[in-house]
């Protein structure tokens, strides 16, 4: 029997398999060992700088080139590269088998000028310096024992601000029994009146400051809004460092008085801080301030002197805690009134369980499972930062099969994962239920870790989500507990935002007020 035949074909067969194994491990190797897709549009020499600085906010425009190249490609700033993110499951990668290396932070000309040259505990390289402050920071402010005893100040504050709007309904209500509030402004204080008193032992009392003036506390407001503002921007000499010292559009100037007004205004309390501990009659209680004086005592530790790492990081969490949880309470407010079947559902919701004589207290927050979920449902559709805070490659990567070299910087659009429509249905409808189980509890958000990351992920996350949820649940609460929230005519709330660090509301938040 002649078997020629036979073996011509398996000859082929083999061949042929060779050749498609051969195509598949050199696909794959090009693959590994290839770039991600680089955006379209980049002007010669100064990149996608555009971006950055278009008509357009920059997630926005991050977004719509995600729907063209993936959710995971390159643009470039000039000389950098910029990895842009807005999958979750690349994100997970990202935060954990590659967290170490991408712990960093970019350096910018904004966290140069406005970060202490990398003292702050925002901006600082990822480094036993950082690893050092995180640890101060988590076990003298923000540990569970630590915030236990700031109880008291935070519902202090809230109590001093509730009483300050029935005052102001008092004194201006309308013939209809209502009066009109600026929310931003009356969140910006209760905020900063708080995290003043944690943090450097100070309050704004509506009629100065510990005998300050009270034009300087409301300076101080405008001056970190204008801070985070600035942070969130790239200026030509990020792009292209020799010409750094044109600065073009005077960006840098601004940025510098704005880090001098900062400075004294945190130098001063320092001042006041270790006057106090040298006095033979201190007899209050540490606030942080102290708490830094006695800790940070090396007047050369990572080539920073004491007094630059005390004001750094005062600064820093003071700004952080303040202007973010501002922001936060802005959109949310903003969304119920929006979506107001939302808002009365709440206050049902707090009728049902703590009832109108007596105040919420923390205790009742497990309770509120819809208040919860309006929380959450608030920071999936507006966290506070859109862009989430930029990182820095420390080695050569493989992510999702590309090759991502040393040095490039990280952008997760967490605007727009939060809006994927794989992951959540209707993603631009405002709808707390989403976060309800069917039992009517709320999803613990780290079932769901990497698909919402209004805190970030990793290492370098917020070190201060538990204070920011107690600050957003009991603030919330307590308001719609109070009052009744309506706006003009019921107009809808403008939501667009103006781009920074932090994406706040661009426009005011008026709304009318009334007792409940």
């Amino acid at each position: 029997m002649d078997l020629s035949h036979l073996q011509e074909n398996d000859t082929l067969v083999i061949s042929t398999c060779t050749i498609i194994l051969v195509i598949y491990c050199l696909s794959f190797f090009y693959k590994a060992t290839s770039s991600p897709p680089e955006a379209s549009g980049a002007w010669p020499i100064i990149g996608h700088f555009k971006v950055f600085n278009g008509p357009d906010l920059p997630h926005v425009t991050l977004a719509s080139l995600a729907d063209r190249y993936g959710h995971m490609f390159m643009i470039r700033l000039g000389i950098r590269k910029v990895l842009v993110v807005s999958d979750w499951e690349i994100a997970k990668d990202l935060f954990t088998t590659h967290d170490v290396n991408v712990s960093d932070r970019p350096q910018y000309i904004a966290t140069k000028i406005l970060g202490f040259d990398g003292a702050s505990f925002s901006f600082t390289p990822y480094s036993p310096y950082w690893r050092g402050i995180r640890k101060i920071i988590s076990q003298e402010l923000l540990s569970t024992s630590q915030l236990e005893k700031l109880k008291p100040v935070r519902l202090g504050e809230l109590e001093r601000a509730i009483k300050n709007m029935h005052d102001i309904w008092r004194e201006k209500r309308d013939g209809q029994g209502k009066v009109l509030v600026e929310m931003k402004k009356w969140f910006g204080e209760l905020n900063m009146n708080t995290m003043l008193k944690v943090v450097a032992g100070k309050r704004y009392t509506g009629g100065g400051v510990d005998g300050e003036d009270e034009e300087e506390m409301k300076r101080c407001r405008e001056v970190i809004r204008v801070w985070f503002q600035y942070l969130g921007q790239y200026v030509v000499a990020d792009a292209l460092p020799f010409l750094g010292w044109l600065d073009l559009g005077g960006h840098e100037n601004t940025m510098k008085r704005i880090a001098k007004e900062l400075d004294l205004m945190v130098g001063k309390w320092l001042e006041e801080h270790r006057h106090k501990r040298s006095s033979s009659n201190a007899t209050e209680a540490e606030d942080f301030m102290d708490v830094m004086i006695r800790v940070v005592e090396d007047d050369d530790v990572a080539g920073y002197n004491a007094d630059t790492i005390i004001k750094a990081t005062v600064e820093s969490l003071i700004a952080g805690g303040a202007d973010t949880t501002t922001v936060m309470l802005t959109w949310t407010l903003s969304l119920l009134l929006n979506n107001y079947h939302a808002l009365k559902k709440a206050q049902v919701e707090l009728d049902r369980h703590v009832g109108k004589n007596r105040q919420v207290n923390e205790s009742d927050i497990k309770k509120l499972v819809y208040l919860q979920a309006v929380v959450k449902e608030s920071m999936r559709l507006y966290p506070a930062a859109f862009l989430g805070g930029p990182r820095a490659f420390t080695k050569d990567c493989t992510v999702a099969g590309y090759h991502v070299p040393k040095g490039t910087w990280l952008l997760i659009n967490i605007w727009k994962l939060h809006r994927d429509p794989k992951i959540w249905s209707n993603p631009c409808e405002f709808r707390p239920e989403r976060f309800l189980t069917p039992d009517q509890k709320c999803l613990d958000a780290r079932l769901i870790e990497f698909e919402f990351l209004p805190f970030g992920a990793g290492r370098r996350c917020c070190p201060g989500i538990t204070f920011a949820y107690q600050m957003l649940h009991m603030v919330l609460a307590t308001l719609l507990q109070n009052f009744h929230i309506s706006t003009q005519n019921s107009a809808p709330v403008d939501m667009s935002a103006i781009n920074g660090l932090t994406d706040a509301k661009a426009t005011p938040l008026e709304v009318l007020v009334s007792p409940r």
